[in-house]
């Protein structure tokens, strides 16, 4: 099978000619198309909803808010690059050419790392507010709300520059890492590695906040806010940890090159895996509207404002329709209204 890394997944040469893939193969050319574009409609729709209920309704000088929104931008470069990956799959191969081919991959790695950035810098801010809400941390605005997105979207950029350096079109029509280059292994531990630390926080700032407020002279009051972040990390880690297991076990050779029964399977989990993955970027709206209460109020009063202009609008409409269309009459000097 000559095949190489794409930015999607890892798939490297399998030596025994004799395992046949073209199940597995079939299996994501049916499911992922179809599942993938459903994703991105959702995500498009809903992170466009969260950026304009945040920009019409909420103080964008707060950091919190400028984390949930600068997070709904991060899902949308992530969904940008998935049209793509569609079409690749329909396909079956790369026609778009090397450039794009490229820039795919590298706005595909800005979103995938800032999304993870945001939502460490989120965990940690909250566990603050738990903690030590008299904080200066807890209420920063101003300036701080500017600069920390900055260094975030920096920092991605960076990392995700490796993959517009050493992404290419091999002969076979693959947009992929070089073939047999060490960066593809380079790229992979660094998406683990972000995995590794998210997790890392995550169970540590959400394991204190759960005993500080259970102690019996800990903080009972149920924060709206901590509950959307809290289930954002969780939707993040059940949808990236079985992904990154699995892109952990097909990069060494002694997994990859094991019987094929084995392989196959691997094959079969990916393809699942990476669905669940890749699906966080639609999932988020999702928890903004049913976990936070506010954002509720604010997504009812936006629809409540498109009923008032639409119905002004409409009356609008046929006032001047009406105005149009009222003849008076000279020889007569009737007015008739037609």
């Amino acid at each position: 099978m000559n095949s190489t890394t794409s930015n999607y997944d890892y798939v490297d040469e399998y030596e025994n000619e004799d395992c046949n893939v073209t199940n597995s193969v079939k299996f994501g050319q049916t499911f992922n198309p179809v599942f993938f574009s459903v994703v991105v409609i959702l995500s498009v729709f809903g992170n466009l909803l969260v950026v304009i209920i945040l920009v019409k309704y909420e103080n964008l000088k707060s950091i919190t808010n400028a984390f949930i929104l600068h997070l709904a931008i991060s899902d949308l470069l992530f969904t940008a690059s998935l049209p793509f990956w569609v079409y690749y799959h329909v396909k079956g191969t790369w026609l778009l050419g090397e450039a794009a081919c490229k820039s795919v991959n590298f706005v595909f790695y800005i979103g995938f790392y800032s999304s993870g950035f945001l939502l460490i810098l989120m965990t940690i801010h909250r566990y603050i507010a738990v903690v030590n809400p008299l904080s200066d941390i807890v209420s920063t605005t101003g300036l701080y709300c500017i600069l920390a997105p900055i260094v975030i979207w920096l920092v991605s950029i960076v990392a995700a520059i490796p993959y517009y350096i050493f992404t290419q079109v091999n002969d076979d029509n693959f947009c992929g890492y070089i073939a047999n280059s060490d960066i593809s292994f380079w790229g992979i531990y660094q998406q683990i590695a972000l995995f590794t630390l998210t997790s890392l926080v995550f169970i540590f700032c959400y394991s204190q906040i759960i005993w500080r407020l259970l102690r019996p002279t800990g903080q009972r009051r149920k924060s709206k806010t901590l509950k959307v972040i809290f289930t954002l990390m969780v939707v993040f880690f059940l949808g990236w940890a079985p992904y990154n297991v699995i892109l952990f076990l097909q990069s060494h050779p002694e997994v990859r090159n094991n019987d094929c029964e084995t392989y196959t399977a691997l094959e079969y989990a990916f393809n699942i895996s990476r669905l669940l993955a890749f699906s966080h970027c639609c999932l988020n709206p999702v928890f903004y509207v049913f976990v936070g209460v506010k954002f509720k109020n604010h997504l009812m009063r936006f629809v409540k404002d498109l009923g008032h202009s639409s119905t002004k609008q409409t009356s609008s409409s046929v006032r001047s329709r009406q105005s149009r269309m009222t003849i008076t009459s000279i020889t007569s000097g009737e007015e008739m209204s037609l």
